[in-house]
């Protein structure tokens, strides 16, 4: 569903352009080789012309003959396409009150942050939400300004309020989606909360990796789902499904802690065994220490 941006909570992340680019100011993804889109060495195919795409590559002849705007394209070995994947359904809206914003808007602020290191080395950046319908789900992978202008405004367009409980297809078509279309070499990165993963949406996440693709696993959870914070008679509210629980939270504190304990190992286990790199983020971690974790993998302080 879209709707106006300033509806999303993105608590001290916004304006979300400002952010974005202060937050990839000073990092670079390294070096790395994969197929850039331009001017090049070797011919790489046509694809239909989009706006801001560089004219000098435009086909006259396709034009003069057909009427079809097609571009030419190349490939060099300076570059990568790279493709974030950000959870927009319905649990990603939470914020504890001890976040810098929902896990949804710091999802977006980081993918945003990345997208922008990525295009300032030139490398073709995409984007998929994983929730809203697919027609209005996903970016062709892109370089350029433009293309950073049109990734802020689809994360900006979006509220997280699709239930993947009900609709189990929601995690996985845009997955399946990046892992036909992704080329070798490719990398990805998946930012969500992860809860509730099966095996069968673990096996498709595998599919983002081989044939020299990579893909990162970001994690992002709200303070109070990692160290369950309350206290007395409380009443739990699922943004997914209809599960409704009524606790006295001191007597849940620890079968909780414990099982969230086991679900962050198995996921950890389970995303490093086919090769995928793992980083859990909690939102009220300063943005600009977590975009460096998720760039470079650092581990926390």
């Amino acid at each position: 569903m879209s709707f106006s941006p300033r509806t999303i909570d993105w608590g001290v992340l916004s304006p979300l352009r400002l952010r974005a680019r202060e937050l990839a100011h000073g990092l670079y993804a390294g070096s790395h080789r994969s197929t850039r889109r331009g001017a090049g060495v070797e011919f790489g195919g046509f694809r239909e012309y989009t706006v801001g795409d560089d004219l000098r590559w435009l086909d006259r002849r396709s034009l003069l003959l057909y009427d079809r705007t097609i571009v030419r394209q190349f490939e060099t070995e300076t570059d990568r396409n790279v493709f974030l994947l950000v959870d927009a359904t319905a649990s990603m809206r939470y914020r504890g009150s001890r976040a810098l914003a929902s896990k949804y808007a710091y999802a977006s602020a980081l993918a945003a942050g990345v997208s922008k290191v990525a295009l300032n080395a030139a490398d073709p950046v995409a984007l998929s939400l994983l929730g809203p319908p697919s027609n209005q789900a996903h970016l062709l992978p892109r370089s350029g300004r433009l293309q950073f202008e049109r990734i802020v405004t689809m994360l900006e367009s979006f509220e997280p309020d699709a239930d993947a409980l009900s609709e189990g297809q929601l995690f996985t078509r845009e997955i399946e989606h990046v892992a036909r279309t992704a080329r070798r070499g490719a990398m990805s990165l998946l930012f969500s909360d992860f809860f509730d993963v099966t095996d069968e949406q673990l096996r498709v996440l595998a599919m983002l990796t081989g044939s020299r693709r990579s893909l990162v696993a970001i994690r992002v959870l709200d303070p109070d789902e990692v160290d369950f914070p309350f206290s007395n008679a409380q009443r739990f509210v699922s943004l997914e499904g209809d599960h409704i629980v009524e606790a006295q939270a001191e007597s849940v504190r620890n079968s909780y802690l414990q099982l969230f304990q086991a679900s962050e190992d198995r996921l950890k286990r389970e995303l490093e065994r086919f090769g995928a790199r793992y980083v859990s983020l909690k939102t009220n971690e300063a943005p600009a220490t977590a975009l460096l974790r998720v760039v470079r993998g650092d581990s926390p302080r």
